[in-house]
């Protein structure tokens, strides 16, 4: 409940002017307010007071980076410190632009390096093992088969998948529009696969499922309410099991494929940058290192000076 917690009135302005600027999902907004309240409550005990609004307002660069040193005394890692740090830079910010401090305690504080780990992925006999998995002759492994061959053949965010609706895919045009984060939209393409597919669930199943319910969602379960992302993670990982995949999974395994695969077969990675719905180039970057990771075992396992 809004309100509820000590220092929850700066919260709440932040966390909607964070809504109003960039449209930011209720999940990542509650990340903002989880990492601010963490800081809060910390440094309300370090200071031994209970009320923290006027902590968090009066918060010092040194404050700052004793925090940030005790994350690292306790061995969190970078990856959820250099998070924190940057909802604390961007609360700062607010605060400033707002009139409510005169200095950024944020100002000059660098997150901590973080090893650059490449996205785990699938090989292609991999995924073509994971979509065989659902048993398509039933109605709810028919919509899952529908499901992953969409993941697959257009590289969207599990969330992006689950809240698709109908009206989304043009079956005509072989597309999908996608609402992305920050409510940005990007067109898709689907291949013919995964449109069939698709043509197949929506003609077949996809109105048993609904019972003579309303919904807008596309992928709907048996109960006839949308799919939640919890549920589609659960079956990728029973669907793994069965395919007798050992590849650690994430839910952006198949994503991370789709990258993988394109730029293996010769893709631009500008082309990559815009299926993925990438801002920023450099985030797309990274799958070229899992595709020269891909050539340089080629070349040690075919080249005779390998």
């Amino acid at each position: 409940m809004r309100g509820s917690e000590p220092g929850s009135d700066v919260l709440d302005a932040f966390c909607d002017s964070l809504w109003l600027e960039d449209g930011l999902s209720y999940n990542t907004l509650e990340s903002y307010r989880s990492d601010l309240e963490q800081f809060g409550q910390w440094l309300a005990k370090q200071k031994q007071q209970k009320q923290y609004d006027n902590i968090l307002i009066a918060a010092t660069h040194s404050d700052l980076l004793t925090f940030l040193a005790h994350k690292v005394s306790v061995r969190v890692k970078a990856s959820t410190t250099s998070r924190e740090l940057s909802s604390l830079k961007r609360f700062y910010r607010f605060l400033l632009r707002e009139g409510k401090i005169r200095v950024d305690p944020s100002l000059n504080i660098d997150a901590p390096r973080l090893p650059r780990s490449l996205p785990a992925s699938l090989t292609e006999a991999d995924v073509e093992a994971l979509l065989n998995a659902p048993d398509v002759g039933a109605p709810l492994g028919l919509r899952d088969r529908t499901m992953l061959e969409v993941l697959y053949a257009s590289g969207l965010r599990v969330s992006e998948l689950i809240s698709l609706e109908s009206a989304q895919i043009s079956l005509n045009m072989g597309v999908v529009r996608v609402i992305g984060k920050g409510g940005k939209e990007r067109l898709t393409p689907l291949g013919e696969e995964a449109l069939e597919w698709v043509s197949r669930y929506v003609k077949e199943i996809r109105s048993s499922l609904l019972g003579g319910r309303l919904s807008n969602a596309l992928f709907v379960t048996s109960r006839g309410s949308a799919m939640t992302r919890q549920a589609f993670w659960y079956l990728i990982k029973r669907y793994a099991r069965q395919a007798g995949i050992a590849t650690p999974l994430s839910p952006h395994t198949l994503r991370h494929a789709f990258a993988t695969h394109l730029l293996n077969h010769g893709a631009d990675l500008r082309v990559v940058q815009l299926l993925l719905g990438h801002a920023d180039i450099s985030t797309t970057q990274i799958y070229t290192h899992v595709a020269r990771e891909r050539l340089k075992r080629l070349h040690a396992m075919h080249h005779p000076r390998g």
